[in-house]
């Protein structure tokens, strides 16, 4: 990514191919795939090249990504967006799950229960985001995700239930 703070400030990414991943589900389980996304032996997937996360750490039931803010994350407030912060606290909390569930096995989020506590900013440092599992049965599980700045202070925390299914031909 590059990134310009002149006058007209400019961003630029890049993203593999969606694909990639998509030929996956159902063949490794969460937690391999989680942890050779981790490595780097397999890349991230594009939302994470968007909002810039990086620093994943993966253990079963839990997943951590930071996330150094940056004025592209900023609403007219001039903090980070608390849609930025949610899709954080979303791919915590989800991923989370992920580790948990065998090849063959998917999920996704039924809902997502934020509360902002802080804002944050550049001024704010890394944020840390941290997901759990809380409990996990054959059909949904439910999942929390914290952001802390680099002080131990709470931005922000969510609640995340998923819906847990056999893939249709994994």
């Amino acid at each position: 990514m590059t990134q310009t703070q002149d006058d007209v400030r400019t961003r630029t990414f890049g993203w593999t191919d969606p694909a990639e991943h998509a030929s996956q589900i159902g063949r490794r389980s969460g937690l391999e795939l989680l942890r050779a996304m981790a490595a780097g032996e397999f890349p991230a997937p594009p939302i994470m090249h968007l909002i810039d996360l990086f620093g994943m750490r993966v253990e079963e039931g839990s997943v951590t990504l930071e996330l150094d803010p940056q004025e592209f994350h900023y609403n007219p407030l001039g903090t980070v967006h608390g849609g930025v912060l949610s899709t954080l606290l979303d791919t915590a909390a989800a991923c989370s799950v992920h580790t948990t569930l065998p090849a063959g096995v998917g999920y996704t989020s039924m809902d997502l229960n934020v509360k902002f506590l802080r804002p944050a900013t550049i001024a704010s440092g890394r944020l840390t985001c941290t997901g759990s599992v809380l409990q996990r049965g054959r059909r949904t599980a439910l999942a929390e995700a914290r952001i802390t700045d680099p002080g131990g202070r709470l931005i922000a925390h969510a609640t995340s239930s998923c819906m847990i299914f056999e893939i249709p031909g994994a």
